[in-house]
């Protein structure tokens, strides 16, 4: 579905991402993990076209989108949850939802308000509130659905559960298990690695812009040194 290759981004003169190579079929929940300021949200900034690309491809079910501007991108079925969530504030929840609503690919069940309600009763109940009148739980949530109801291909989470209290993260995770079983394909940004570990088929590992290891669950659970070479504190 997506293939990233080769790919270097710059921010002025200081270059941020050296080579990029990753891959994403249809149906798999892939991550990207690493500490603070490795180039993961610069990668997702480089995919959905906000950082123009130097050099290297990205390539979308088979088409090249890497000179593609963001909104064209995006219409091609990216669905972002972008990191700091970034809903409208001034928005109640149901206008933040509708206002992404789209259906482009004419899928047979889509994401509708009703359905994203099932999902997250607490937005339903909370429809009439603003998004700055949201906790910050709430707005996640809320950022999620407003990426569901675009219905798109390939759900795009930055920071998926960054400054949640513990409870909210489990229900964070439980929903994107949810997903992960209708087949929705996802890639994940996080921190939370024992939840990555049971979420996701394969993880990316990225240090300094570049991907230094790659493979499955099990494989990453095994090796406690990689763990803590490329993920400890």
């Amino acid at each position: 579905m997506l293939r990233v290759g080769g790919l270097e981004g710059f921010y002025g003169a200081s270059q941020a991402l050296f080579g990029m190579e990753f891959a994403i079929d249809a149906g798999e929940v892939v991550t990207l993990m690493g500490r603070n300021g490795m180039g993961k949200t610069t990668t997702v900034h480089a995919i959905m076209g906000l950082l123009p690309a130097r050099r290297g491809t990205v390539e979308f079910e088979g088409r090249r989108i890497d000179h593609l501007p963001p909104f064209r991108i995006a219409r091609l079925g990216f669905g972002l949850v972008p990191e700091g969530r970034q809903i409208f504030p001034n928005l109640s929840v149901r206008e933040n939802l509708v206002a992404a609503s789209a259906n482009r690919t004419a899928r047979p069940d889509p994401w509708t308000l009703a359905r994203v309600f099932a999902f997250f009763p607490r937005l339903q109940e909370r429809q009439g509130n603003r998004g700055n009148q949201l906790s910050g739980g709430e707005q996640q949530m809320l950022a999620i659905g407003r990426a569901l109801m675009t219905n798109p291909k390939l759900l795009i989470l930055d920071e998926a559960t960054e400054g949640l209290a513990p409870l909210i993260r489990q229900e964070i995770w439980s929903c994107l298990a949810r997903l992960k079983g209708e087949g929705q394909a996802i890639l994940v940004i996080d921190k939370n690695v024992g939840n990555l570990i049971g979420l996701a088929d394969r993880h990316y590992i990225v240090e300094k812009g570049r991907v230094v290891w790659s493979g499955r669950s099990d494989a990453l659970a095994a090796d406690q040194g990689l763990q803590h070479r490329y993920l400890g504190v």
